[in-house]
């Protein structure tokens, strides 16, 4: 089955780009041009990643992922300008999982659209749970539980916390952690990585104190941590 993708851009060659190279590539590709359109879509289809520009006639980008966040956790891929730093880590807050700065070349923009996918496939040779410090993790489903509450993370924050998890007691450094979320070829600064894990720790509530920073290295979870 193919996966499909909603383009959220109004300026028509930068989406008409986009969905050329998505379509290339097998994608099922719908599009809109503003955020009223975005939302009618999302509500009649099953998209399985929505890449949104930030202005938006109508509705803009920042309304209709708030709206997309109360009812799915699909990966968002979040188009910003390049100059826009405080646009991003809002994105980050509100829930995107990765962002492309526009112009954008078209295959980094498909390059950030597989590793999303990439990661949403589970290796069959892991476990399929993972249960520590009253954090439960269902890889099968890709939930997490905290004390009997299921607890909505993106698709980002998920495979942080997992990453963390899966090596426990282990310090991991900001480099491991970038490159295993977003890849070798990332092009962001650490301020991404550092508005997604207070995030991580925000939605973990009183279990965040076993995510703790290694100064000038990286992060860690730590089990005994009281």
């Amino acid at each position: 089955m193919q996966s499909k993708i909603l383009i959220v851009e109004d300026e028509t060659i930068l989406r008409e780009i986009a969905k050329d190279y998505l379509i290339k590539e097998k994608y099922e590709v719908y599009e809109a041009t503003d955020g009223e359109q975005a939302l009618a879509l999302f509500e009649e289809y099953l998209f399985d990643l929505i890449i949104l520009d930030i202005m938006l006639p109508a509705v803009d980008g920042w309304s209709v992922c708030r709206r997309i966040r109360k009812m799915s956790n699909v990966p968002v891929i979040l188009l910003t300008a390049r100059s826009d730093e405080e646009d991003t880590l809002l994105g980050f807050e509100l829930g995107t999982d990765d962002y492309v700065t526009k112009p954008f070349k078209p295959n980094i923009l498909l390059a950030r659209a597989k590793r999303l996918f990439k990661n949403s496939i589970r290796p069959s040779h892991q476990q399929d749970s993972i249960d520590l410090c009253g954090i439960y993790v269902d890889k099968l489903a890709r939930t997490v539980v905290v004390e009997g509450t299921k607890i909505d993370f993106t698709h980002t924050e998920y495979e942080i916390l997992v990453c963390l998890m899966e090596h426990k007691e282990q310090v991991l450094t900001r480099e491991t952690l970038i490159t295993h979320i977003w890849g070798y070829d990332y092009g962001g600064d650490d301020k991404t990585l550092t508005a997604h894990m207070r995030n991580v720790r925000l939605k973990l509530g009183e279990k965040g104190k076993h995510i703790t920073t290694v100064i000038r290295t990286g992060y860690k979870f730590e089990v005994n941590q009281k």
